[in-house]
């Protein structure tokens, strides 16, 4: 009996979260430890024995690694200090105890940052269907971030053709598909980012009509003038606080403010104050936020709209792949201080 249950077990790197974050995270909060892992699925269970292969560095993250005592924050449980960290990730079934997935499925969903991870509750995993595409992009275009980026246009921006957009940290997992979809529907699109190599990129591989790097100089205000004479009809909002607050004030009559993410606030012990809010009546703006989380459903019709436009190469998905658990703090922090070119992910292994 010993040498069939040590039969199942497998050497398992693992990024644990050491604690609690206050400002931006580091490095040193993160611990990378080597373990072992049994490949035994518990009976009477429906779960997922899995290699990992990609991790997504997103975002909503940096929350659930704060503390958060209200109890009005389902989508952002913390981590727990001494737990593996955990997100959106690509694997690959090594075993199944479930009926909906079988030995060799490749799947996406929420699993641990290591190598090998037992998931006994595969409620909301999704079998990936098309596998004539890079598997990472189950991390980014074809994931959550594409699927954001899907509803947060379609859904809640009510662009028109014609349309004037801004969408704000434009070279991101999010943004980049922002930009191409709104020049689909038929509007001029201006990107911002953080740096000069975005703003190339935006401007000669993403299809943007124009872009600028937001930290050059100190005059946000005279970007905005500059690039949007005629003002903005619709702001696709990834940063926030300040940004979106002088934004406001160059809203065209009934515009539109999608809010998908706050980035420049997330670190920030006491958020930035918004003090131009009175543009939403006098402007007559609707601002409306939304998690992608609220249109799991809508998973199947949008892979059936963007994989298409992936096989024609009519879009185009950038990424930044750092490879191995050892360098998955690094990645992670740099999301923070604009050093991934793309969206940003892991290599955890090869298939």
């Amino acid at each position: 009996m010993e040498a069939e249950h040590s039969s199942t077990m497998l050497p398992n790197k693992q990024v644990l979260f050491k604690n609690y974050v206050e400002g931006y995270p580091k490095e040193s909060d993160f611990e990378l430890r080597s373990t072992m892992i049994s490949s035994q699925i518990p009976q009477r269970s429906k779960g997922l024995f899995v290699k990992n292969l990609y991790l997504g560095c997103d975002p909503y993250m940096r929350h659930k690694m704060s503390l958060h005592e209200s109890k009005d924050v389902s989508l952002l449980t913390s981590f727990k200090p001494g737990s593996v960290i955990t997100g959106l990730g690509v694997s690959k079934v090594i075993k199944s105890a479930n009926a909906d997935f079988e030995e060799g499925d490749y799947i996406w969903g929420m699993t641990g940052w290591e190598e090998y991870s037992l998931i006994l509750n595969p409620d909301g995993l999704f079998k990936i269907k098309y596998t004539d595409v890079p598997l990472s992009y189950y991390a980014g275009i074809l994931g959550m971030p594409g699927l954001a980026a899907y509803i947060g246009f379609y859904n809640v921006c009510s662009a028109k053709e014609g349309d004037i957009v801004y969408v704000s940290s434009a070279a991101g997992g999010v943004g980049q598909l922002v930009g191409q979809f709104a020049k689909m529907k038929g509007c001029y699109v201006v990107g911002s980012a953080s740096t000069d190599e975005k703003v190339n990129l935006l401007k000669t591989e993403l299809g943007f009509d124009d872009a600028f790097n937001y930290k050059e100089g100190d005059d946000f205000a005279g970007a905005l003038k500059r690039h949007f004479p005629k003002g903005i009809d619709v702001y696709f909002e990834n940063v926030g606080g300040n940004m979106l607050d002088e934004v406001l004030l160059h809203m065209n009559l009934y515009g539109r403010i999608t809010v998908s993410g706050m980035i420049s606030q997330y670190n920030l012990k006491k958020p930035d104050g918004i003090h131009n809010l009175f543009c939403l009546i006098t402007k007559r703006l609707r601002m409306e936020g939304f998690s992608e989380l609220d249109f799991r459903h809508k998973v199947p019709e949008y892979l059936e709209f963007v994989i298409q436009l992936i096989r024609e190469k009519k879009l185009v998905f950038i990424e930044d792949i750092a490879e191995g658990l050892e360098n998955a703090a690094s990645a992670f922090v740099g999301i923070y201080h604009g050093r991934n070119v793309g969206k940003q992910i892991i290599q955890v292994s090869t298939d």
